[in-house]
């Protein structure tokens, strides 16, 4: 019988009037997005347009004005959320020999990883690994795995612990179709059984309209937030993609 991981409350993010600057460069100017428990927040854009910047504000990485608050399901703010992030690539040395296993032991214990591991993080590490179809994976080398697998261990890696919020940056950009298709349906499950929100950053239309809940389109600020297909069938929007009309369905 697997562990049970525990279910953080259902939680909801509310980011208002965001401002980011670099010395005089303005990158994001009065952002205000909601994203609730089991939704799945599509940002869209151009390049350039803000939206990588704006989740490492939401992590804490880059210095904002205006605030970013998240909620529990009482509505209680939540001090410190579990941000959960899922990256478009992992740049490392791929002739290393460490493991999938060295690799989430070293963030749970700190330790190094030629001093060995517990049988019974093992187990929890390859239990969480279940989770997104990866547990074979666990005594892989990071450097042996193909695009599709490093992604999957990327969202288990995101999900350990259980997150209060979900970032998804353009996770599939190095995938292909079979493996994006795997990811996705990881994702809309987690995101059912879990029910955290969900923000995601992509540049495919098709994937936005089969798997977001609602979408936000930006450019340095949000010229748009409502449901999917409102978004999609905007025409600043449609220009900005070059979608024809019934084209991209």
């Amino acid at each position: 019988m697997l562990e049970q991981f525990p279910c953080p409350c259902h939680c909801s993010i509310q980011i208002s009037h965001l401002g980011v600057k670099r010395g005089s460069q303005v990158i994001l100017q009065d952002v205000s997005l909601t994203a609730h428990h089991g939704e799945i927040l599509a940002l869209i854009g151009r390049n350039g347009a803000g939206k990588t910047t704006l989740l490492k504000a939401i992590m804490g990485q880059m210095p904002y004005t205006g605030a970013i608050t998240f909620y529990d399901a009482q509505g209680q703010q939540i001090q410190r959320p579990r941000i959960g992030y899922v990256p478009q690539s992992l740049a490392f040395d791929r002739s290393t020999p460490v493991t999938v296993a060295d690799m989430f032991c070293a963030n749970r214990s700190g330790l190094p990883v030629w001093m060995g591991h517990r049988k019974a993080e093992l187990k929890r590490i390859e239990q969480m690994l279940e989770k997104v179809g990866a547990h074979s994976l666990l005594h892989k080398k990071l450097g042996s795995l193909s695009g599709g697998e490093l992604q999957r261990i990327l969202l288990a890696y995101a999900l350990d612990p259980i997150p209060d919020l979900l970032l998804l940056d353009e996770p599939v950009s190095a995938v292909d179709r079979k493996g994006t298709g795997v990811f996705y349906q990881l994702v809309t499950s987690l995101r059912s059984e879990y029910h955290m929100p969900i923000i995601l950053v992509s540049h495919d239309i098709g994937h936005v309209r089969k798997y977001a809940t609602k979408a936000a389109f930006l450019d340095r600020t949000v010229v748009m937030q409502n449901t999917v297909d409102k978004v999609l069938n905007n025409p600043v929007v449609r220009e900005t993609f070059g979608l024809d009309i019934g084209g991209d369905r």
